[in-house]
């Protein structure tokens, strides 16, 4: 019998397929304090806990080339740490 995986990339084959090519525009992007985003992540290279992707947050501080991202996860309200990259505003 194989064992049941616990790490943080369980069940994440077909969450982090990258469906976009990453651009140079997302890296170099710049969000306001209070402002909304999406978090996607773009799984080439580093990447934060696969099970914020698909959230929505809001922009809390600038933290050197990071960001602070206020997300709800059940009742609980959360600080993700995100560079521009996994990030888009969103649309209104």
């Amino acid at each position: 019998m194989v064992r049941k995986s616990y790490g943080k990339m369980r069940g994440t084959r077909k969450k982090l397929r990258m469906r976009r090519k990453p651009t140079l525009t997302g890296y170099l992007r710049g969000f306001d304090e209070g402002q909304k985003v999406h978090i996607k992540i773009v799984s080439s290279g580093s990447f934060p806990q696969p099970k914020f992707h698909g959230m929505t947050g809001m922009v809390v501080e600038r933290r050197g080339k990071s960001y602070a991202i206020q997300v709800r996860d059940g009742n609980k309200s959360k600080t993700v740490y995100l560079r521009p990259e996994h990030l888009e505003p969103v649309k209104k």
